[in-house]
């Protein structure tokens, strides 16, 4: 847990703007919900020169978990789309569209195969936004929270292993990863912002949602 705090604090970046409000923070958070705009200077990554296993692994794995996240919160907003927190939910989901296009664009690029376990996580991760959700808005915020710390700490092992390798040939895809990255963690923030840790048997829940994470990252990435 303190490593994913690190990384969290780490990885923060200008997604929110802090005032002082009585004794402590008032955090106001401005999510994007337009579409994710990435442009690049030219890059020696082509699929001659690349080392093809390691990022058809890394390209799958994230296409997964991207679209696991999109269908987390298909669920979410299924259950709670019409109350005050749906807009927020609303907001964080069209930043994972975003994600997930990218990644599918990728996937072209770079003929990467998609996991055979995408309908399992189509129906799993709808369940678990939905699941989560009806526990209240502070259930659909824990998975949340849980989630995004999982993915956003997977996205850090996936840069330590790129900069080992050679940061400038795949400065492309650097900068795609630490852009979700971030974006990941701002919605974990979120989360916490709107009470996630008052969930029920929160604890319990964000453990047995990151293990739940960990195994569709090990398997996605070889299946």
């Amino acid at each position: 847990m303190e490593v994913a705090a690190a990384v969290a604090v780490r990885g923060l970046r200008a997604g929110c703007s802090r005032r002082h409000c009585g004794a402590g923070f008032e955090r106001k958070w401005h999510l994007q919900s337009k579409e994710t705009s990435l442009r690049f200077c030219s890059t020696r990554m082509t699929l001659d020169n690349i080392n093809k296993p390691a990022i058809d692994r890394i390209i799958r794995v994230d296409h997964a978990g991207e679209y696991g996240a999109n269908r987390i919160y298909a669920g979410q907003m299924a259950v709670l789309g019409r109350t005050t927190v749906g807009p927020v939910i609303q907001q964080m989901w069209d930043q994972e569209k975003d994600h997930l296009k990218k990644f599918n664009e990728l996937m072209v690029r770079f003929r990467v195969r998609p996991t055979i376990l995408l309908p399992f996580w189509n129906v799993t991760g709808f369940a678990l936004g939905a699941g989560t959700a009806l526990l209240g808005r502070e259930g659909a915020m824990a998975c949340t929270v849980a989630v995004e710390e999982s993915i956003a700490e997977h996205y850090n092992n996936q840069i330590r292993t790129l900069m080992e390798e050679d940061p400038e040939k795949y400065k492309e895809l650097l900068q795609i990863i630490k852009k979700f990255r971030d974006e990941e963690l701002e919605h974990h923030d979120v989360g916490l912002d709107h009470n996630a840790e008052l969930a029920p048997a929160y604890s319990l829940l964000k453990i047995a949602i990151q293990i739940g994470c960990k195994a569709a990252i090990f398997l996605s990435e070889r299946i």
